[in-house]
C-alpha cells in the first residue's frame, strides 16, 4: 500500500544521526552534558516512531518531514541554551535559530494557510536560502571558534608543563640554595665583622679629616687676626706715648698751644685706627664662628665674592703657620654682577678651603722641587663669575706639580689621597664633592697638566 506522506523523513533519520555524533564531538558533549548526551543518541526514536504512528493511523499529512526537522531543531536550541557559556555553542545557537524560526512559520503557514503560503512562495524560497546562508556562515564561524579554542587549551597545557618544569627546577634551586646557605652563613658573619671594622676605621678617618681641617682653619683664623690685633696694640703704645707728650706739655710754665692740638689730632686719629681694627677683628671671630656653626642644610642668599676671599686668605695664613718660608702669588677676580646665590655657606666654605689648601700644598710641593727654575713663583688664582645660563661658577687654579691622568681619575674616590701618610686621610675631595653635586646640584670638575698645574671648576645653579 502506498504511503500518503513524504518519503524525506526515511533520509532526514540517518543524516540527524550522523549530525548528532558530529555534534556530540563538536560540542563534547559526553563531559559536558553526559545527561544530554546519552538523550540525543536516541533522536532517531522520535522519527521513527512518527513514521510508524503515520502509517498505523493512515495519517495521510506530506509535513511529517518537516514537523521532525523542527523537533530537531527546537531540540539543538534547548541544548545550545544549556551550553551558552560555551562560545562555539553561542555562535551555533545564533546559527540555527533563524532556521528554526523561518522552519516554525512555514509549518505553521502549511497546515493552516497553505494557500498564502504557495501564493508567496518565492518570497519563503528566499527566506529559506538567506537562513541556510546564515547557517552556514556561522557554522564556520563557530568552527573557527573551536580551532582557537583548541589551540588555547594546546597552549595552556603547555604553559602548564612548562609552569610544572620550571616548579621542578625552583624545587632543584632552592636545593642547591639550601646548601650554599650553610656555607654563605660564615661568610656573612664574617663580612659583617669586617663592616664593622672598616666602619670604625672610616669613623676615625672621618674625624682625623675634620681635625686637619679644624687645624688648618684654626690657624688661618690666628694669623689673619693677628695683623688687626698688631695694628691696635702698635696704635695703643704710640697713644700712650703721645699723652705722655701732651701731660707733659701742659705742665710746661709757656704751653705750646699748636702742639698740643696737633698731639690731640693724633691721638683721635690713633683712636680711630684703632677702633677700625677692633671692628676688623671683632668681623673676623663673628664671621668664623658663623661659618663654624653645624650645618643644618639650608640654603641662604650668600657673597660667594666675599665667601671665596675670606677663606682664601685664612687657607694662605694656615699653610704660612706650619712653614715660615712660604710665600705665594694670589690674584683674585670676582665678578661684581655675581649678586648673591642660595647656597648652605658652612657646606660651600669647607669645600671652597679644601681647594685653596690643595693649591697652596701643590704650588709649595712644587717650590721645594730642586729642578723648578728660580725664578719660579708659586701663584694662586681664584675667579668667580656669573654664566648666561642661570650657573655661577668658581674657578681655582695653581701653577703646581699637576696631578696625573691616572690619579686624576680617583681623585674624588673616599680615602684616596696623594700626600704622604700622616698628610692627608683621602676624603676632602670626596666629601668637597658630595657636598657640590648632591647638597648643592652642581658640578666639580678638574683639569690638570703634570708640571703645568691644576683648575678646579666649581659650577652652581644661580
Amino acid at each position: 500500500m502506498p504511503m500518503s506522506f513524504s518519503a524525506e523523513i526515511f533520509f532526514l533519520i540517518p543524516l540527524a544521526i550522523w549530525a548528532v555524533r558530529a555534534l556530540q564531538k563538536f560540542l563534547e558533549l559526553p563531559t559536558r552534558l553526559p545527561r544530554w548526551n546519552w538523550l540525543l543518541g536516541k533522536v532517531w526514536v522520535p522519527g521513527v516512531a512518527l513514521v510508524l504512528a503515520a502509517w498505523l493511523f493512515k495519517i495521510k499529512s506530506r509535513q511529517l518531514d518537516e514537523i521532525y526537522l523542527l523537533f530537531l531543531l527546537v531540540v539543538l536550541v534547548a541544548l545550545l541554551l544549556r551550553l551558552r557559556h560555551y562560545r562555539p555553542a553561542r555562535t551555533l545557537l545564533l546559527a540555527v535559530v533563524p532556521y528554526t524560526v523561518y522552519s516554525a512559520v512555514e509549518l505553521l503557514l502549511a497546515l493552516g494557510a497553505p494557500g498564502f503560503l504557495k501564493e508567496y512562495d518565492d518570497v519563503f524560497d528566499t527566506s529559506r536560502a538567506f537562513a541556510m546562508i546564515w547557517l552556514v556562515t556561522f557554522f564556520f564561524i563557530a568552527r573557527n571558534q573551536k580551532k582557537q579554542l583548541e589551540k588555547e587549551r594546546v597552549e595552556r597545557e603547555q604553559e602548564e608543563q612548562e609552569k610544572q618544569r620550571i616548579t621542578g627546577q625552583n624545587v632543584e634551586l632552592e636545593r642547591l640554595v639550601s646548601e650554599r646557605t650553610a656555607s654563605l652563613t660564615q661568610q656573612t658573619e664574617e663580612l659583617r665583622f669586617a663592616l664593622s671594622e672598616l666602619k670604625t676605621t672610616q669613623t676615625q678617618l672621618i674625624q682625623s679629616e675634620k681635625m686637619a681641617s679644624l687645624g688648618e682653619l684654626t690657624a688661618g683664623i690666628a694669623h689673619e687676626i693677628q695683623n688687626p690685633l698688631n695694628f691696635v696694640t702698635n696704635f695703643a703704645d704710640v697713644s700712650a706715648e703721645l699723652l705722655s707728650e701732651l701731660e707733659e706739655e701742659q705742665q710746661r710754665p709757656t704751653r705750646d698751644l699748636d702742639l698740643e692740638a696737633e698731639l690731640l689730632r693724633d691721638l683721635k686719629q690713633n683712636l680711630t685706627k684703632i677702633t677700625h681694627h677692633g671692628q676688623r677683628a671683632s668681623s673676623i671671630v663673628r664671621g668664623m664662628l658663623e661659618h663654624a656653626r653645624t650645618s643644618n642644610g639650608e640654603r641662604h642668599p650668600t657673597d660667594l665674592n666675599n665667601l671665596a676671599d675670606e677663606y682664601l686668605r685664612l687657607a694662605y695664613h694656615g699653610l704660612r703657620a706650619k712653614d715660615k718660608t712660604f710665600n705665594a702669588t694670589i690674584t683674585t677676580f670676582f665678578d661684581p654682577s655675581l649678586g648673591n646665590v642660595n647656597v648652605v655657606s658652612q657646606d660651600l666654605g669647607r669645600v671652597l678651603l679644601n681647594l685653596f689648601t690643595n693649591a697652596f700644598y701643590a704650588v709649595q710641593k712644587r717650590q721645594h722641587d730642586p729642578a723648578i727654575p728660580a725664578d719660579y713663583v708659586p701663584t694662586v688664582s681664584v675667579s668667580t663669575l656669573r654664566r648666561a645660563a642661570g650657573q655661577v661658577e668658581i674657578r681655582v687654579q695653581d701653577n703646581g706639580i699637576g696631578i696625573p691622568e691616572a690619579i686624576r681619575q680617583k681623585i674624588f674616590q673616599p680615602f684616596f689621597t696623594t700626600k704622604p701618610a700622616g698628610e692627608g686621610t683621602g676624603l676632602g675631595l670626596s666629601l668637597s664633592y658630595d657636598i657640590i653635586t648632591q647638597g648643592h646640584d652642581g658640578t666639580l670638575t678638574v683639569a690638570s697638566e703634570v708640571g703645568e698645574g691644576t683648575e678646579f671648576i666649581v659650577t652652581l645653579p644661580q
